[in-house]
Order: C-alpha cells, then structure tokens, then sequence
C-alpha cells in the first residue's frame, strides 16, 4: 500500500502532495475536518480531481490529526492505494437516534461477508447512539472480524456532526468501510490512561446513557462527594473524572465521559450507554498519564504484529484534548516513536471511539482513549 497526505489551511491553501499524481488510482481517500471546511464544494471538488477514482470517506472533527500534529479549522486528506485489498462500502441515513441498534444491523448486513477482515466505520456524533450502534453491527459479524472508528464532532459546538459517503457529507450519516483480502493485516490498541479509585459502586437505577443511582443513592450526590472543592468547576472537571464502567460481559471495562448532570433528578448523562446492574468507579488523570496512554495504545498494535504500519488512524476523544490544551501533540508524538515515521499518521478528536476491549475483536463506544487502527499490506 501507498498513502500520500495533504493539508488544507485558511492561510496557506493547500500542501502536501495533493498536486503529485502519484496516487491518480487511489482507492480511498480519509478527510477530516470541521463541518463549515467539509461543506465546502472547492475544498471537496480539489479532492476528487486529485483522486477522480477514490471513495471520499468524511467526518467532521473536534480537532484533525496529520502526522505529529494538531490542527484545528483545517481539512487534512490521506489517500490510499492498496495494491491486494478490496474497500466496499455501504451508508445509511439515521432519521431516530432509537433506531441505532438497527441501523448497526443494516450495514452490516449491507456489507458482503465473503473475504471481510476489517470494519471501519464513523456515524453522527450527536444523532447516533454509539453503543447500539456498535451493538447492533456486533450481532451479525463473526469474533474474528473487528470493528474500529469513532463518531464524528464538531469542535465541542455539539450543533452538527457530519460523515461523508463519497459526497459532500451530511448530517444523520452512517457509513461502514469493508476492508476484503488475505494481505492485508489490521491491529487495533484502545487505552486511556485513566486510573480509577474509590469503591466500585453497582448502578441501580439508569437508561440508556443517563445515570440516575448508584448504590441506592443519586448518581450526582455521590459525584459531588468525591470532587469535594473541585465542584465549583463544573461542567469542565467532568472531563477529568469519568467512570469506569463495566459488566459481568465484559472482560475490561471501558471509560464512560460526562456530559451533563440534572440537579432536580440528580441524574448524568454520560457519551455512552451505561447498563443497569454494571459497575462504575470514579477516574482521574494527568497530562503525563494521557500521554503514556496513547504509547500504550501504540504498543499494544506493535506488539500484536504491526510493528511498522503503512498507515494508523488515530481516533483519540475531545475530552483529552481538552485536558492537555496546549501538550495535546505529545500524545501523537508518542505513537510515531513506536511505529516510525515510516507510518503514516491521520485521524481527529471525536465525540466517541470505537475499537475492541480484548481478542476476541469485540468491539465497544469507548470515551476518553486513544484508540489505534493500524493498517499493513503483507
């Protein structure tokens, strides 16, 4: 496999190699960016006559990874042209966040099985219930074949999320890339870098993502308890102590973000779906422990075989991003000194990520990681 990568920029148009032609066959192209650059018909007809034979995958962002850096307002592009690898697609439209777990069915049954060793997929961040979602494509996949990718944001607006299907993208999107072929090799490393502490408290009372006991007791009472002086700076600290979350299915658990709270019910509303009768410890972390996470993640690809990957995609969560502010690159910089800078590296800052806990390829919404799809033609 070949990759070139491009960057767009309102001051400095367009670099990278996006005037090469070297990649003229290219058969996929990943774009990212926030939704007023997506929407942009120049920017995306410059793409296409770049890569006139391409599927333009799109997804807008809280933040666009290219190599060692973070850019945000910008668009940044990797082509890809596989030399034994067949990309098959397939889209839907959301109309009801309800219809999550069916829509997760649909793509997949959307998807021929035949030759399918890899499932990419990015959705609506807002409109799509990502756990469903992961749920419902689960049902119909073997173990075997996992499933990576993240929700598409928008630079923590919370007012619209797009995903592109080899078009100008759009809102209530859902699309699912199908990797098909023998050569191709896929590792994937979700970490956070979340310590959790207290007592594990059993969660009583919730539906869907939002949280209203544990322990007998409303969920935002014990919240408060334990942040103690940090409670004056809410919302933002919500970022900092997440929960872990986790049920007897589940091997690991996974790190549930906080979006809002109801002090009338004294209920939370977490970025995922939290089961009645699961487990929650609180979490906390700092910048260092952000970034050994993202190493982690990197490692763990490493070490299940990608040693030096074409190309990573790197969907790493908002929340971390705004905790480190200003070191945020470091997290990148550390999963290219694992994997080189042979490696290709793109991706953004999503609303939610999407990748396996354990082998078997299980796959969950997670919150607050770095996960890692890495990709190698053998």
């Amino acid at each position: 496999m070949k990759t070139e990568q491009m960057l767009w920029s309102q001051k400095e148009d367009w670099s990278g190699d996006i005037n090469s032609g070297a990649l003229k066959d290219a058969q996929l192209v990943l774009l990212f960016g926030p939704p007023s650059n997506l929407k942009n018909e120049t920017l995306f007809k410059k793409i296409r006559q770049a890569y006139p034979h391409a599927y333009i995958l799109s997804g807008s962002t809280a933040g666009e990874i290219l190599k060692t850096h973070v850019y945000d307002n910008s668009l940044v592009a990797t082509a890809i042209q596989f030399e034994n690898t067949v990309v098959k697609s397939a889209h839907l439209e959301i109309k009801n966040r309800k219809d999550s777990l069916s829509i997760g069915e649909k793509l997949v049954r959307a998807l021929d099985q035949e030759g399918l060793c890899h499932i990419f997929v990015l959705a609506d961040g807002l409109n799509v219930n990502g756990s469903e979602l992961v749920k419902g494509m689960m049902n119909h996949l073997p173990e075997q074949i996992g499933i990576t990718g993240g929700l598409a944001g928008d630079g923590g607006e919370f007012k619209e999320t797009l995903v592109g299907a080899n078009q100008i993208p759009e809102n209530n999107n859902v699309v699912a890339l199908g990797f098909y072929g023998t050569r191709l090799k896929v590792h994937c490393g979700s970490v956070s870098g979340f310590k959790a502490f207290g007592p594990e408290r059993k969660i009583t009372r919730s539906e869907n993502n939002i949280l209203y006991e544990l322990d007998g007791e409303p969920a935002l009472g014990l919240y408060k308890k334990y942040l103690g002086n940090r409670i004056k700076d809410l919302p933002t600290q919500c970022f900092y102590f997440p929960l872990y979350y986790q049920t007897s299915k589940m091997e690991k658990g996974v790190v549930r973000t906080i979006l809002g709270m109801d002090e009338k019910t004294g209920s939370m509303t977490f970025a995922g779906d939290l089961e009645q009768g699961g487990t929650a410890r609180l979490m906390k972390t700092n910048v260092d422990n952000l970034v050994s996470g993202a190493e982690e993640a990197a490692k763990v690809c490493r070490d299940s075989g990608a040693s030096s990957p074409g190309m990573a995609i790197l969907m790493s969560c908002i929340g971390r991003k705004i905790i480190m502010k200003q070191r945020v690159e470091e997290e990148i910089e550390a999963v290219e000194e694992i994997f080189g800078p042979q490696t290709s590296l793109t991706g953004f800052y999503s609303y939610g990520e999407i990748a396996p806990i354990e082998i078997p390829m299980h796959s969950h919404l997670h919150n607050q990681t770095m996960s890692i799809t890495t990709f190698t033609e053998i």
